[in-house]
């Protein structure tokens, strides 16, 4: 289960006024809980990908770490297939975790499929993701996500935008990561986040950007033994390259 969205809204600002995004690579600190619920704060280096072509794409701007084929529908809508890196859970981040000596949860990998469309309202880009991912590990469950971005501000160097997302969990996928003895969570709503993401043109090659949200525990994973918080906040800054 992926522990946020993070990196969120790149792509839709650096393609405003383009038919073609920008290739970026590079890397960010990112700073955020231990956990969806978790009191614990942890601070770490993600990396930064986005290669957005036909048929083959990389990227780590649209919540997950993910890559796969895609196809173009119709124009600025495509469909596609991605296996992506999921976040496990480390007791060693958690307080809670080491007091009550939980299980480590191991990282994994998910296979899935989605939908992209790009429109726009006037000058106003959006960008609006429909994706689905079951964990190759069958006891990890299912995930679906609903993902939109809107642009904000497109005015010399600077971009921005605010963006949000939805996540529904399948009683596998919430059991894995908020179930306890006794305790025995379904499926349904897992999380929202809202966020505001800020980019700065450093060169014609070279942008900073960072970002803050909030995201938001619903349903069963609520009321779990592992949450301490509802609402945790997560922030990035980093450098990357356009290529």
């Amino acid at each position: 289960m992926k522990r946020a969205v993070f990196l969120a809204a790149v792509l839709p600002l650096l393609a405003q006024g383009q038919e073609s995004d920008p290739s970026l690579l590079g890397g960010a600190l990112w700073r955020r809980p231990a956990y969806d619920g978790s009191a614990s704060m942890v601070t770490q280096p993600v990396p930064i990908i986005s290669y957005e072509g036909y048929p083959w794409f990389a990227r780590t701007l649209q919540g997950v770490l993910e890559g796969g084929l895609r196809k173009q529908l119709a124009h600025r809508l495509s469909f596609g297939v991605q296996l992506a890196y999921e976040s496990g859970r480390e007791t060693s981040e958690s307080e809670l975790l080491r007091s009550i000596n939980a299980p480590n949860i191991q990282p994994s990998a998910s296979v899935g499929a989605h939908v992209e469309w790009n429109p726009r309202l006037g000058p106003v880009p959006l960008w609006l993701l429909a994706r689905v991912r079951h964990a190759v590990d069958v006891d990890h469950g299912l995930q679906a996500d609903l993902r939109a971005t809107v642009g904000v501000l497109d005015k010399a160097r600077w971009q921005a935008a605010v963006y949000g997302q939805a996540t529904w969990g399948d009683a596998r996928s919430v059991r894995t990561f908020y179930g306890a003895p006794g305790f025995d969570p379904g499926g349904g709503l897992l999380s929202g986040g809202l966020g505001f993401f800020l980019l700065y043109d450093l060169s014609s090659r070279w942008v900073v950007m960072g970002s803050v949200e909030r995201h938001r525990l619903y349903g069963d994973a609520v009321t779990s033994p592992f949450t301490e918080r509802r609402s945790n906040t997560y922030g990035f800054v980093g450098p990357a390259y356009k290529f």
